[in-house]
């Protein structure tokens, strides 16, 4: 994996249900710094679309 948006790290203290602590995969971590690269390559567009140069929340 190259650059990576996500840490692996702070997934796993996320991924827990009712208590239960879940194993992550570095294929899941792949997957998920995909999407997250794809969320913010659309917000850029949504805020040059808006004549910004600062994304917002609105954005996403």
């Amino acid at each position: 994996m190259g650059t990576s948006i996500v840490v692996k790290s702070q997934i796993k203290n996320f991924a827990n249900l009712n208590g239960k602590k879940m194993n992550i995969s570095n294929e899941f971590c792949e997957a998920l710094n995909k999407k997250v690269e794809k969320t913010i390559e659309e917000a850029c567009i949504r805020a040059i679309a808006n004549n910004r140069t600062t994304l917002m929340g609105r954005d996403v």
